[in-house]
């Protein structure tokens, strides 16, 4: 009988960093309005082809009226904001829930807030 042995994984070189974000997105139009709010953090390091990273996220929006929507996205490139550190800028939908979409546009939290 032939086993066929899973290959484990590739481990990454080294870990890289990941940033927090929180935000609300923008009051939806034609329907009551109303916003939703969403936090979380995102996935380590995606390489840019030209040089620089971005990162990707993905969470849910907090309940409005019994409905929720998700939030996935990607970051631009790094924006240095002094001392080595960056955020990254993302404007975005999300998903179609209760006939609606909203918007939102927010940066990152900085990357290494301590300086460690």
């Amino acid at each position: 009988m032939n086993e066929v042995q899973a290959k484990p994984k590739p481990k990454p070189n080294a870990q890289t960093h990941v940033h927090e974000f929180v935000g609300s997105v923008m009051v939806a139009e034609g329907v009551e309005p109303h916003n939703h709010r969403f936090s979380g953090v995102t996935s380590e390091v995606i390489p840019l082809p030209c040089g620089g990273h971005k990162h990707a996220l993905y969470t849910s929006t907090d309940f409005y009226d019994n409905h929720y929507h998700e939030v996935a996205a990607e970051t631009g490139p790094a924006i240095y904001v002094g001392d080595g550190r960056h955020i990254h800028y993302v404007n975005a939908t999300t998903t179609l829930n209760a006939g609606h979409t909203h918007d939102f546009i927010f940066a990152t939290l900085i990357n290494n807030p301590t300086g460690n």
